[in-house]
């Protein structure tokens, strides 16, 4: 089979250090960090008192009040995400053939922020089944795939990813297969969460995933850190286009990077610990590799699942090491999450995006707040604390999630 290739011609982003993709990429560039106490509900009875929240988002802006009461946070942050990489993309609705323009989009939890507050209501009026007529389409993970395609009348494939914090890498993955198949001509790809709740803080906090360091938030999420206590919750959105080669050279559309393999696998081990080996991390990264007919010394880059977790920031390390042999002290590594938090669903689109921008501009970002070293780690370059410059022609963005689900995108700068 002749399979299409695959490259990325639009970006869009809503993060905690940034409300498009220019200033997110500023921001990681510059080493800030997205964290600080929860503004959203008061923390007074929660050990974790801190996130990375989305800063200064107006939904007015975008949106008018009646469309707003039927739209989650997590929709309104993808809708605005996937609107900003549309037109970054140069995609001209009325000029494209709709039914060949499809979107798949992730989310690990969907509309939780509805969840919690229809419930809680429900509780409040004594029990009276007073639901809102919305609530259903508001909660729905799958909801903001559609609403993006309503929004500008893609009829092309369209449905939603579920696969925990590597839900929109498996997004990615999802519609690179489907271009190279040519059964579109263009996806929207990509994820967003806004978990950023008292159940979501409650739940990760009983399983003491998050970490705690409620005095010094800007400093709490310390990926490969000797002293980290566990991941930064974060929300936000990240949106590509991602379009089959021959499509976008005949529109004359700017190029940031090729997709060229994808990698999945499974730990098959425990429904939230990563292997301790890191098998499926591993194996993801192989696969990706391979697809992309590169040689595994042709890696410049890996933006790693790097959550600040004690356990996971041992395993993917261990799996670079062995698939990479020699080359793996080659390889500059990083984790944006030191930055922008843990997105969940939402945060292999992120990490995606930063892969690429590092492809297009030839600087790595910094993996911050690292102040000791720890040595159960292998001791690979994390690129601490400062960006570096340097030449990424081949790298990987790597996506892992709760239940041992492995996800590894493969990119290539654009020749």
């Amino acid at each position: 089979m002749n399979l299409k290739r695959v490259v990325v011609t639009g970006l869009g982003s809503l993060t905690p250090i940034g409300n498009d993709t220019a200033t997110t990429w500023q921001a990681m560039l510059d080493g800030v960090s997205g964290a600080g106490p929860i503004t959203r509900f008061d923390t007074t009875d929660f050990k974790c008192k801190i996130a990375c929240e989305v800063k200064g988002f107006d939904p007015t802006n975008f949106f008018d009040r009646k469309e707003i009461r039927k739209l989650d946070l997590f929709s309104q942050y993808g809708l605005v995400a996937s609107e900003e990489a549309i037109k970054d993309s140069g995609l001209d609705d009325e000029k494209v053939n709709r039914t060949r323009v499809g979107v798949i989009w992730g989310s690990g939890n969907g509309g939780v922020l509805s969840f919690q507050e229809e419930v809680s209501e429900f509780e409040r009026q004594g029990r009276k089944p007073r639901f809102s007529p919305f609530f259903c389409t508001r909660m729905i993970s799958n909801i903001c795939a559609g609403l993006i395609s309503i929004r500008h009348g893609y009829q092309g494939p369209n449905y939603c990813t579920v696969a925990a914090c590597a839900s929109s890498a498996a997004a990615i993955s999802d519609a690179f297969n489907l271009l190279r198949l040519g059964k579109a001509d263009v996806i929207i790809a990509g994820g967003s969460e806004a978990a950023v709740a008292e159940c979501s803080i409650g739940g990760f906090g009983s399983m003491q995933a998050l970490s705690c360091r409620n005095d010094d938030p800007a400093t709490a999420s310390r990926p490969y850190d000797k002293d980290r206590d566990g991941f930064v919750l974060a929300e936000g959105a990240g949106a590509l286009v991602l379009e089959e080669l021959e499509h976008a050279l005949r529109r004359g559309a700017k190029i940031y990077a090729e997709l060229t393999g994808c990698g999945l696998s499974a730990d098959a081990f425990h429904i939230t610990a990563s292997h301790p080996e890191g098998q499926g991390a591993y194996e993801a990264m192989r696969q990706a590799v391979e697809e992309s007919g590169m040689a595994l010394e042709d890696v410049d880059h890996i933006n790693t699942h790097g959550t600040s977790t004690p356990i996971g920031d041992i395993s993917e390390p261990k799996a670079i090491a062995r698939l990479f042999g020699k080359h793996a002290k080659e390889i500059n590594l990083n984790s944006t999450k030191s930055m922008t938090g843990h997105l969940l669903g939402a945060a292999g689109s992120i990490e995606a995006i930063a892969t690429i921008l590092t492809i297009k501009n030839g600087i790595i970002p910094p993996t911050i707040n690292h102040f000791t070293d720890d040595p159960n780690i292998e001791p690979l370059d994390f690129t601490f604390n400062k960006a570096v410059k340097r030449d990424v022609r081949f790298a990987l963005s790597n996506a892992f999630g709760f239940g041992g689900h492995n996800v590894s995108l493969a990119f290539r700068k654009f020749d």
